[in-house]
């Protein structure tokens, strides 16, 4: 039995999943990292931090869009969610069911893009220190985990009914054996 999933639910599992992601960028970066104005945190600590980074951050001018305007690039982490959304509609078939699994599959898709930005950006360009990238790989696991996690319970709900009854889920194959039987 191959479940249809409509439309407005991808939309719907998106937006939760990119409303889960701000709401752990706001926790983990702006609440414990320091990442707005005036504020040092764990992140923008002078001590700590290379001055490049906070220079980028917090002075250069024009500052960082989230910053400045923030409603675009919290948009644009919605829109990110749902597409997030319809990649996991594609390949959630071939991945074993279950919240868990399927979460923690996502998560690492997810946060390996954010993981991939972060060492290309501030690692590399701005040259923050090891430890504090390694942190904010952790502050970016967050975020990516409460997005899989929110979008996968809103996309997956009501399709395990039949499995806990013994049915089969998506992901599984016939064997050439179970075809004969």
């Amino acid at each position: 039995m191959r479940h249809t999933i409509p439309i407005w639910r991808t939309l719907a599992a998106g937006l939760a999943g990119g409303i889960a992601f701000v709401l752990g960028t706001f926790v983990t970066f702006r609440m414990l990292g320091g990442s707005r104005l005036g504020a040092e945190g764990l992140l923008f600590d002078p001590d700590t931090q290379h001055p490049k980074v906070i220079t980028v951050w917090k002075e250069l001018e024009p500052l960082p869009r989230i910053l400045e305007n923030p409603l675009i690039i919290l948009g644009g982490m919605l829109a990110f969610g749902i597409g997030y959304a319809f990649v996991y509609r594609s390949i959630a078939p071939a991945w074993t069911t279950g919240l868990h699994r399927r979460a923690w599959r996502l998560g690492l898709i997810v946060w390996l893009g954010t993981v991939f930005a972060e060492f290309m950006g501030p690692f590399n360009v701005l040259h923050q220190p090891l430890k504090l990238s390694v942190l904010a790989w952790a502050m970016w696991a967050v975020s990516a985990f409460a997005e899989a996690y929110a979008l996968i319970f809103v996309l997956d709900r009501g399709l395990s009914k039949g499995r806990e009854q013994g049915e089969r889920g998506p992901a599984h194959r016939a064997t050439a054996a179970e075809h004969h039987a």
